[in-house]
């Protein structure tokens, strides 16, 4: 049994599979603005954050549990678009919601979502695995979220740029199929979902697995978007594509050269100096940090 220090507890279970459990909050004006973002919307990320963790393990989810604290402020017609929204990704991934909680909140709204998938017994990919010399892996590209969240908070005028940049930022997709691919292959030594940027998520891994890295700002993977978007804006494409996290696409190790059955970019190495270093950057980027 694997406990605190993954992205989900891992519970053996009978008929050679484990569960795969975790839980995730998101509080008003920490997670989320409540006047920018709708209720579908909330709806849809909450449920995609937790069913990322599932994917960040190698496995497939099976179920949510909701709770739910509402001010007085919020009707039955928020409520039931927030489910609508819920459900949309849920059901993309046919993940039912088999239950939770409601209650009031003085002030501010608070959603806890606990998400349960599973895993052949032993082959959940953790964060302890990596070894020096592994390659340092992303899927997707980095930033987009952030950009979108940006142009949020400074009133950017809504064009299709600017609303494909939100859009990955309320509307993320959890990569469960490319995480189960990666997992299959035997070789990938470790995983997580990119949630608070490539700083603090490498920073995990190293951690749990007693390594260092380096990471090569040149090699990031920025989509035309995010270029163009920096471009007009006057933005930094590397702090909002390793500061701002919320990309939720896999962050893995494995050895150097590896055939892997998903699209993906080499951004650096793992190292046995016990520090995460910049060869290409002058920068020492950190991430998110919630405290």
């Amino acid at each position: 049994m694997t406990g605190i220090g993954d992205d989900c507890a891992v519970i053996p279970q009978k008929e050679g599979m484990d569960t795969l459990v975790s839980t995730d909050m998101l509080v008003e004006g920490v997670h989320f603005l409540s006047d920018e973002i709708t209720p579908e919307q909330l709806g849809w990320k909450s449920a995609a954050v937790n069913i990322s963790d599932i994917a960040a393990m190698g496995g497939r989810p099976v179920s949510t549990y909701l709770s739910i604290a509402l001010p007085r402020n919020i009707g039955e017609e928020w409520v039931m678009r927030f489910i609508e929204g819920y459900r949309s990704i849920s059901g993309m991934f046919g993940v039912p919601l088999l239950g939770g909680d409601t209650c009031s909140s003085p002030d501010r709204l608070c959603i806890s979502v606990t998400v349960l998938g599973e895993c052949a017994h032993g082959k959940a990919v953790l964060r302890s695995g990596a070894r020096p010399g592994d390659s340092i892996c992303v899927t997707g590209t980095l930033g987009d979220s952030a950009a979108g969240l940006k142009a949020i908070l400074e009133g950017r005028r809504r064009d299709d740029l600017v609303d494909r940049l939100i859009d990955a930022h309320y509307h993320p997709v959890p990569e469960v199929e490319a995480g189960l691919s990666l997992a299959s292959t035997g070789i990938v030594s470790s995983m997580m979902d990119v949630s608070d940027g490539v700083p603090s998520d490498i920073r995990h891994i190293m951690e749990e697995s007693g390594v260092g890295a380096e990471i090569h700002t040149d090699s990031l993977p920025l989509s035309e978007d995010l270029q163009k978007a920096c471009s007009l804006f006057g933005w930094d494409p590397l702090s909002l594509a390793l500061e701002g996290g919320e990309d939720y696409c896999l962050l893995f190790t494995c050895p150097p050269g590896s055939e892997l059955p998903v699209e993906h970019t080499v951004i650096g190495e793992i190292t046995d100096t016990g520090r995460l270093e910049w060869p290409s950057s002058g920068r020492n980027y950190q991430g998110f940090r919630h405290f």
